[in-house]
């Protein structure tokens, strides 16, 4: 709830303290880093394969995850850069974008094939991609739908943090 009220006050360009505008990375950050570190229990850097074990491409399952953190470790890195000013071109709205995208695709063909919950696991992977790419989308036509009055920009940035705030709370999970 606290997540969905931060996005919406960055939505709305609201007076807000920095921690608001940078719940969006620390979380991200925070799904980066629990997705490479313990999302494989036999991988590096936790487990008992080595890092050129762990990235060699004997266990997609594992690469999937890890590359999933990359992912989400880059859209923070990008998006406290955005947040904090310090770049201001619409360009760097991509990152956040396509990476959604990206993630959010990538759980359609992730599969947990010998997990005893294979299937509830699958299903709720196909309903966070299936949020991931609307909101992706959502994000995308706010950021660059040209000709646009900044009033539809604003409801297009609501619809946003609305799927995001309602995907984050429903699972406790970003992607």
């Amino acid at each position: 709830m606290l997540f969905g009220f931060a996005e919406l006050s960055v939505t709305l360009e609201h007076p807000m303290s920095v921690w608001t505008r940078l719940a969006l990375p620390a979380i991200l950050s925070v799904v980066g880093v629990y997705n490479i570190i313990w999302s494989d229990h036999d991988a590096w850097p936790i487990g008992t394969l080595s890092f050129a074990e762990t990235f060699s491409g004997q266990d997609r399952e594992i690469i999937e995850h890890k590359f999933s953190g990359i992912i989400a470790i880059v859209m923070a890195v990008c998006e406290a850069l955005r947040r904090t000013g310090r770049v201001r071109h619409p360009a760097w709205a991509a990152p956040l974008v396509f990476l959604t995208l990206a993630g959010s695709l990538l759980l359609f063909i992730h599969s947990h094939a010998n997990h005893p919950s294979a299937a509830r696991i699958d299903l709720h992977h196909a309903m966070l991609g299936s949020v991931g790419v609307f909101a992706g989308l959502s994000k995308g036509l706010a950021s660059w739908l040209p000709g646009v009055s900044p009033q539809v920009r604003k409801w297009w940035d609501v619809a946003w943090g609305g799927i995001r705030s309602s995907l984050w709370s429903s699972t406790g999970r970003l992607f």
